[in-house]
């Protein structure tokens, strides 16, 4: 390790689906945040560890920050704001349009922490390169930014100046994670949103987001394949029926398709087995949310 290594913990904050854990799983090479195009994907904080040999960054990626309607949407918008006290940076991500009023928002509760934020304006392979440089102008008369970065998380675009220009910024520090240690959480907690993942890309409507997975059993292994036993929670039997789907066909695909992600994951074969139980109402039930590891108490 030399004198002048770096590390710190970067934030990544933003709206729902403006592509922060698109941007986090570039950074660190792997899938460890789910991915879709439904809004409040992401529930937990979970971080991403980038490594080079003079700098570590752990990236902190967040749930979108929203207006509150329940038990687990207030829990998710402690998730991102809590955060703020623990970071040395800000990344504050939007997409290329103006500001509207969900960013104005979020600006307004991070520019009073004093540390520094970064305009991340994701996304700019969508848009042609004439009208990026009158939308940055326009950023810098709306908020007062230390840097402002344009990036594609989906192309790689920009990514090596937004690593470079986190160098200059972060202060000198040890290695807290090992080179190899990519996340902050469990296995079993990626398994989880694997599964996740795959309700949220086979299912329409209110499903995605009235599911919960969690995994029960992740510890043995019979005829070399490990066994992962999991969970589905819906809140209501028409949910459950969806992602049954007709003669089980919905929950075979799901189950396919997450096997498949969790052994690009994990690195060996996998045995996986579902179930789908009804839990009305889980997203206000504080004690049920607190179970399947929603528990505000670790964010105070």
């Amino acid at each position: 390790m030399t004198e002048q290594h770096k590390s710190g913990f970067v934030a990544l904050v933003g709206r729902p689906n403006v592509g922060k854990s698109t941007l986090m799983n570039y950074l660190v090479g792997q899938k460890v945040a789910i991915t879709s195009n439904k809004p409040q994907t992401t529930r937990n904080r979970i971080s991403g560890i980038y490594t080079e040999p003079d700098m570590q960054v752990v990236f902190v990626d967040t749930p979108g920050v929203f207006k509150p309607h329940s038990e687990l949407d207030d829990y998710m918008d402690k998730a991102s704001l809590s955060t703020l006290k623990d970071v040395d940076l800000v990344l504050f991500m939007v997409e290329p349009t103006e500001l509207g009023r969900g960013d104005l928002y979020i600006y307004e509760q991070i520019k009073e922490i004093g540390l520094p934020v970064f305009l991340v304006i994701n996304k700019v392979d969508q848009v042609h390169p004439d009208k990026l440089l009158p939308l940055i102008d326009g950023y810098q008369k709306q908020g007062k930014f230390d840097e402002i970065l344009p990036i594609s998380a989906v192309k790689g675009i920009g990514i090596a100046d937004l690593l470079q220009t986190l160098k200059r910024y972060l202060p000198e520090g040890p290695q807290y994670y090992g080179s190899d240690e990519i996340t902050d959480r469990p296995e079993y907690f990626v398994v989880a949103e694997l599964i996740r993942e795959q309700i949220l890309h086979l299912t329409n409507q209110e499903v995605p987001h009235a599911a919960a997975v969690s995994v029960e059993q992740m510890n043995q292994r019979i005829n070399g394949k490990l066994q992962i036993h999991a969970t589905i929670y819906v809140e209501r039997s028409g949910q459950k029926g969806i992602i049954l789907g007709k003669g089980g066909q919905m929950l075979k695909q799901i189950g396919i398709n997450s096997r498949k992600e969790i052994e690009a994951l994990l690195g060996e074969k996998v045995n996986l087995r579902l179930w789908v139980k009804l839990q009305r109402n889980w997203r206000s039930d504080r004690a049920f949310l607190k179970s399947i590891g929603y528990d505000k108490k670790e964010l105070s």
